[in-house]
């Protein structure tokens, strides 16, 4: 009896660590490609970018009078056209534009690297889950 207890002890905290709890916002996420220069947020200057190449442009919804440039969102993909798009896990992406369009084509416009990092699908759109990265 104690061994079936013990069982249904582990059985549970593995279930637990698989069942992904919504944490964040959900929207749309897109590609877009270079050049990535100028932006919104500091021009011409190549230090913008993250090191990885995980950035952002985002539409009006984030944009915050161009208070959005700089931070940082983890993004999680969770469906998109095609399929099975979506690779398992999150990136953070750092924001370095406001979308050029008006209307965006998606809540953030993702580098090709970001984009990769989260897409199987080269052309898909994605339906995400983000929050702000402290």
């Amino acid at each position: 009896m104690r061994f079936m207890a013990i069982l249904a002890v582990i059985s549970l905290l593995v279930l637990l660590k698989e069942t992904r709890l919504v944490q964040g916002d959900i929207a749309t996420a897109a590609f877009y490609g270079p050049p990535y220069l100028p932006t919104q947020c500091n021009g011409n200057s190549q230090d913008q970018f993250p090191p990885n190449n995980l950035f952002a442009s985002v539409s009006d919804a984030l944009w915050d009078n161009g208070a959005s440039c700089g931070r940082k969102y983890i993004v999680r993909c969770l469906s998109g056209t095609g399929d099975k798009p979506c690779k398992q896990g999150n990136i953070v992406v750092q924001v370095v534009d406001k979308c050029p369009q008006n209307p965006c084509r998606a809540t953030l416009l993702l580098s090709r690297d970001a984009f990769n990092a989260l897409s199987r699908s080269p052309t898909s759109k994605l339906n995400i889950e983000y929050a702000q990265y402290a």
